[in-house]
């Protein structure tokens, strides 16, 4: 894939604190519903260190509607710096070239600094459905989801 190799060359996106490196990791995953996908490594530029990763998932399924397109995780040590927002943010060229309209990004009720991501990031909390029990595993064991909406319009 030409993503591939144009990322061992050089950062994907970056702003002046990190940079989204992509990462050879396969995101596709048929029995969940994920057409394709990217998976970025985050890294903080000055000092160059990888502090955690953001995933951007292609398609519709039931799965995808409690998972959400997009996910992050932000090592221990690093949180508080906005760093999920920032990279979410850094993918938005990404997805308004694959002609995404909208796409949705789901928080455990409890993670408030997730919550906080998706507020900064402009999403709108759509709703908090229950997790079918089928789907908790997957959720990490999840009862319920914030379901935020970012339009990208």
């Amino acid at each position: 894939m030409l993503l591939s190799f144009l990322s061992s060359l050089r950062p994907m996106y970056q702003d002046d604190e990190i940079a989204l490196m992509l990462s050879p990791e396969d995101v596709r995953d048929p029995a969940l519903g994920i057409d394709d996908g990217y998976t970025f490594n985050i890294y903080l530029r000055r000092p160059r260190r990888r502090i955690g990763y953001v995933s951007l998932r292609i398609g519709e399924s039931p799965a995808l509607y409690y998972l959400g397109h997009i996910g992050y995780r932000i090592e221990a040590e690093f949180r508080g710096h906005g760093y999920a927002a920032r990279a979410c943010a850094l993918m938005m060229p990404l997805m308004r070239d694959l002609q995404l309209k909208s796409v949705c990004i789901t928080a455990n009720p409890e993670n408030v600094p997730s919550r906080k991501t998706c507020e900064k990031l402009g999403c709108q909390l759509e709703s908090i459905p229950a997790v079918p029990p089928a789907y908790q595993a997957m959720c990490g064991g999840a009862r319920f989801k914030c379901r935020y909406i970012l339009t990208l319009s």
